[in-house]
């Protein structure tokens, strides 16, 4: 055991710095230093050439940076200055990236965003907190969460790495996506079924969406509070978010209708008289 330090500084890295004893799990050996103390802790990457970086297909066969990886199979003991690491297809943190962007050139405003990753299963969710340009101070919140599958994903890399060049993937492989509208305790709540059919005739057979309410007593003598939630599910396409085809421009502009549908009706909604 040795003190702590910073990678790459310490002039005798003990055991559980350097890469090359293997005393580290294979999800971490991969971003440590594996060149030997005092020169760049820069990896030799092999990468499939349907590799997706920065939102831009590269042909080569081989790239070098500080890029995550999906597998570290073996220290390479024979030449540990270099460790060769097979890439993710896709990129999902540029992809949400990409999706923020395209949310602002549609009219909103990104407030927030989480990522959160399950240690056991290591299924990942991306939420973002949008809002449309007019409502920023409220009363309607707009949730975006997508939820990643590693099972789906891995799934996704094996069969583009088994594809002839120049074929495309199949499309068979999704990512959930969710879009969820919340307003606080409305007075006087609308009337579930008519709201149903008034949201069915803005976001059409492309874009079903669903609603549902609680109502709430503050006390036994008050009067009942409707709490509305809206949700739209959607699927992301892997093969055309690979082709760099999956921006959703039309799920935007729906999404903005039924945002400003509810921002118009709120009021009444939540009227105390």
């Amino acid at each position: 055991m040795v003190g702590p330090g910073l990678l790459g500084e310490d002039t005798e890295p003990g055991g559980i710095q350097h890469a090359d004893g293997c005393r580290v799990s294979s999800s971490v050996v991969a971003v440590l230093v594996v060149a030997e103390p005092g020169q760049a802790p820069v990896l030799l990457v092999r990468q499939h050439p349907y590799h997706r970086v920065s939102g831009s297909m590269e042909d080569s066969n081989q790239i070098v940076g500080h890029l995550l990886p999906r597998f570290h199979k073996t220290c390479h003991r024979a030449n540990p200055a270099i460790s060769v690491v097979e890439m993710a297809v896709i990129d999902v943190a540029g992809y949400v990236a990409e999706l923020k962007d395209h949310a602002v050139d549609h009219g909103f405003h990104v407030h927030d965003e989480r990522h959160f990753v399950e240690t056991y299963s290591l299924r990942q969710a991306w939420e973002v907190d949008l809002h449309p340009e007019e409502a920023c101070n409220g009363p309607l919140d707009l949730h975006l969460a997508l939820e990643v599958d590693p099972r789906v994903l891995l799934s996704f890399e094996d069969a583009v790495v088994d594809l002839p060049e120049g074929t495309d993937p199949p499309d068979d492989y999704h990512f959930p996506l969710t879009f969820t509208w919340a307003l606080p305790p409305l007075p006087h709540g609308p009337d579930l079924l008519h709201l149903a059919i008034d949201l069915a005739g803005i976001g059409g057979v492309d874009f079903p969406v669903e609603a549902s309410a609680i109502d709430s007593y503050p006390s036994a003598t008050d009067p009942a509070e409707r709490r509305l939630t809206v949700i739209a599910r959607q699927k992301v396409s892997l093969a055309r978010v690979l082709a760099g085809e999956e921006l959703l421009c039309d799920i935007f502009d729906r999404a903005l209708a039924v945002s400003q549908y509810l921002l118009e009706s709120a009021p009444a909604w939540m009227s105390q008289d």
